[in-house]
Parts: C-alpha cells; sequence; structure tokens
C-alpha cells in the first residue's frame, strides 16, 4: 500500500510501515490533491502534522490521526497539557480524519497511566511512547479496515486552540519541567 506520513516525526512510524510491507513518502508542508493523485496515495497518516485537511483532499483517500489524547476529551492543540488542567483521561487515540478537528471516528485508543511524580515532560514522553505502540499494534487491522469505527459524540469532550495556552501561562511556572501536582494544585485554588 502507497502510505503519505505526514509528520515531523516519520521515523517513529516507517519501521511498522516497512515490516508490514508498505511504501511511504513523507511530508511536513501543506499538501494537494494533485501530490496524492501524482504520487498514487492509497491512505494517509498524521501525527503531529501542522494543517488541518480540507475536504478536497480528504475526498481522495482515507486519512487517519494519531493525536495523544483520550478522544472525546482534548481535542485539538495541547492535550497533554489541557488534560492535567481539566482533570480528564489520559490516553491516545488513532482515528480517522473528517472535516473537524480530531473528531473522527475512533479506531483504536488506550488509556495510559500516570503517576504521582509527572511532569508535563514525563507525561509527554509517555504519550508519545504509547501511540507509537499503538500505531504497531494496531496498524494492520488498520490498513485492512477490520477494526470496529466508533462514532465520537461531538458534543462530549473538550476542544483546546493554541491560543487558549495564553490564558494558562502561569500555571506552566517551569516549562515543561513543571510537575502535574502543581499545576493541579494552583488549578483547584
Amino acid at each position: 500500500m502507497r502510505i503519505l506520513v505526514l509528520s515531523p516525526y516519520a521515523q517513529h512510524l516507517t519501521p511498522t510501515l516497512e515490516e508490514a510491507g508498505d511504501q511511504w513518502l513523507v511530508v511536513q508542508d501543506k499538501i494537494t490533491p494533485e501530490y496524492l493523485a501524482e504520487h498514487k496515495i492509497e491512505m494517509g497518516v498524521s501525527y503531529g502534522y501542522r494543517h488541518i485537511l480540507k475536504s478536497d483532499i480528504l475526498g481522495i483517500c482515507p486519512f487517519i490521526n494519531l493525536h495523544i489524547s483520550y478522544l472525546p476529551w482534548n481535542r485539538g492543540a495541547d492535550p497533554n497539557i489541557w488534560s492535567w488542567i481539566d482533570d480528564t483521561p489520559k490516553g491516545v487515540t488513532i482515528h480517522s480524519i473528517d472535516e473537524g478537528i480530531d473528531t473522527g471516528d475512533i479506531l483504536v485508543q488506550k488509556e495510559v497511566p500516570m503517576g504521582d511524580d509527572e511532569t508535563l515532560s514525563t507525561s509527554y514522553q509517555k504519550l508519545q511512547d504509547a501511540i507509537v505502540q499503538l500505531f504497531y499494534d494496531s496498524w494492520g487491522d488498520i490498513r485492512a479496515a477490520k477494526v470496529l469505527k466508533t462514532p465520537q459524540l461531538v458534543q462530549a469532550g473538550s476542544m483546546h486552540y493554541a491560543s487558549d495556552k495564553a490564558g494558562i501561562e502561569f500555571l506552566l511556572s517551569d516549562g515543561f519541567d513543571t510537575y502535574v501536582s502543581k499545576i493541579q494544585e494552583k488549578v483547584v485554588s
């Protein structure tokens, strides 16, 4: 299968694709319908891709997204940070991409346990490791369309934009080395 990997972290996904016998191209810039046609792309995998895919792209082939939140919680930007601020489930999700932001059908997901001594950095790394492992474990079934798609309740969960982070900077006293317990103490008080 010809896969388009939309990611600055492609090196974490390509071993799985290679093991499955897939061919892939990696792109970080915006793509066009012409690019997909020219390269005969059969499926797209987005992981940390910073561009929103529009209907002209999504109508050509299926796309999935690897998201470091337990959807429907923390759609959009900075899901790790918001899971601590909003005290929502921590986890990872692979979902179909539709025209919304992280609103497509859930293909697979997993909650990720966190310790009391986590920092934003350590919890982020746990989520990154978990999403790569989930991709490895489920890629065969996803590419063969053997996973049960679960529609998201769009009115449930939460959504955050990059601009929302400006209002919470005071919680991040030590940047990504901030202990999540300090964040939770400040949010509660």
